[in-house]
Formats: C-alpha cells, structure tokens, sequence
C-alpha cells in the first residue's frame, strides 16, 4: 500500500522537470537517445515529453537535436542556469556601461517579445524605466529584430505569422514585407539600430549573443536619446563597444566567430 506522501505524488511532473534538468552548459543541445540516457526513461516516454514540453514552448527542435527556450524561465530560471548566461555576460555588461555611461541590457527571446535577463544601469535614467523580467515587442526593438533575426527560417515564419505590427509611434515599421527585409539585412550585417520605432525620442542599438552551436541565444543592447546621438554617431561610437563585448561573452560561451 502507498503512504500518503506516496499517493499525492506526480511522477509525469518528475519525469518531466528531470527532462528539463538534463539539459546543462555541458549539454546544451541533446538527441531523444541522449535525453532518454541521461534520464533514465524510456525513449518513448522521453519522446512525449519533449513533444509536449515542445508545444509549450519549452524545448525546441532543430535536425533532430532538442535544447531549452528562454520561456523555461517561468519555471525557475532552468533556462539561465543551462547556459550560465547572465554571469558570463555581467562583466561586459558592466564594461559596457564603463565606456559608454549607458545602461546595457541582455534579451532573450520568448514568443514575439524580448525579455530582459539582465542589466546594468547607468547613473543616466532614460524616461522609461526597465527592469528584469520587462517584455517588449521584438518586432519594434533593436533586440528584438537581432534575436528574430537569429531564428532559423521556419521558426521566424512561425513567429512573423503571429506579430501584429502595431504602430506605436510615427517610425513605427507595420508593412510584413519590409520588416522581413530588415531582418534579413540584420542577419547579414550582425547588428542592429533602431531609430525610435518603439518610443518618440529614444534609439537603440543591439548585437547577437551566440552559444557554442553558433546560435543566437541573447541580445546585447543599449538605448540613448536621440537628441544627444545621431545615427551615424551611435554606428561609429557606441555599436562597436555593444558589438565587441557580445562577441567576447559569445566565445566565452564557447562560439566560434567569423570575422567580419
């Protein structure tokens, strides 16, 4: 007979966070045979796990290979732990906001938002405050279009499917087509500006943070107002500061870089 502790307890939940759990800085990327030996289960049983933890959003699939989606943050920060992100970043972050006097942010992507993981103010506030955890529309932001950017082709038309380009001011990009141009051109050049297409009077700038398979996992930026940086500055001034110090967390995550 089972105890009472026995009775109440939920072994598909066990199974599942253990699936989860597989997944580490030295396995950031795993086959349904390997998840199934580290766990200890079943292939079958592992199977309807990653595909139910797949359609939540939680683990994605790519040549067969599964790893964690930054929406396993809601479970605990799994997702943060895996890749050690945050603590590999913090001290370019923080020399970020040394040379620059900006405050730099970390992204990651979670559906059609950016969510920031992390940041590292300044003693200048901007008007809006953010703060961990604030999502923005990726569509809008320069973050966001470097992590859209990021996305292999049938993710990113999965995503663009479900976006509504809401105009939220005059610079706003609403047109599909457009947009997916911008992404591509992202994709090429590695980086991002964003002339107050999310707020009146504020630019951003972003560049891709990769992981050891190359993928882009995070989003390093920076907004200053527009009055104090004209475009052509913040290209010629503060993009290679963001640029150099996402490609320095990147190879510390074990990327391998091309040279541009």
């Amino acid at each position: 007979m089972k105890s009472e502790d026995q009775k109440d307890y939920v072994q598909s939940l066990e199974r599942g966070l253990s699936v989860i759990l597989a997944f580490s800085d030295h396995h950031p990327q795993l086959t349904l045979s390997e998840v199934a030996e580290l766990t200890g289960l079943s292939r079958p049983t592992v199977r309807r796990l990653l595909l139910t933890l797949e359609q939540l959003g939680y683990v994605r699939c790519e040549a067969r290979q599964f790893s964690l989606t930054p929406h396993v943050l809601a479970l605990g920060y799994a997702y943060l732990s895996s890749l050690n992100l945050t603590e590999v970043a913090q001290p370019f972050m923080e020399e970020v906001t040394k040379q620059t006097g900006h405050t730099c942010s970390l992204s990651a992507l979670d559906g059609h938002d950016a969510v920031f993981l992390a940041r590292v103010p300044a003693k200048q506030v901007m008007r809006t405050t953010l703060t961990t955890g604030t999502r923005l529309p990726a569509f809008a932001t320069s973050m966001g279009r470097v992590l859209l950017a990021g996305l292999p082709e049938h993710q990113l038309e999965e995503v663009l499917a479900g976006i509504m380009l809401t105009p939220l001011t005059a610079h706003t990009v609403t047109e599909l087509a457009c947009l997916r141009k911008i992404l591509d051109d992202v994709r090429c050049r590695g980086w991002e500006i964003v002339d107050q297409q999310f707020e009146e009077g504020v630019r951003s700038l972003s560049a891709p943070v990769r992981d050891a398979g190359g993928r882009v996992i995070a989003a390093l930026s920076m907004s200053v107002p527009a009055r104090a940086y004209a475009m052509e500055q913040i290209e010629e001034e503060l993009l290679p500061v963001i640029a150099e110090n996402a490609g320095e967390i990147s190879k510390r995550l074990g990327a391998r870089l091309e040279r541009r």
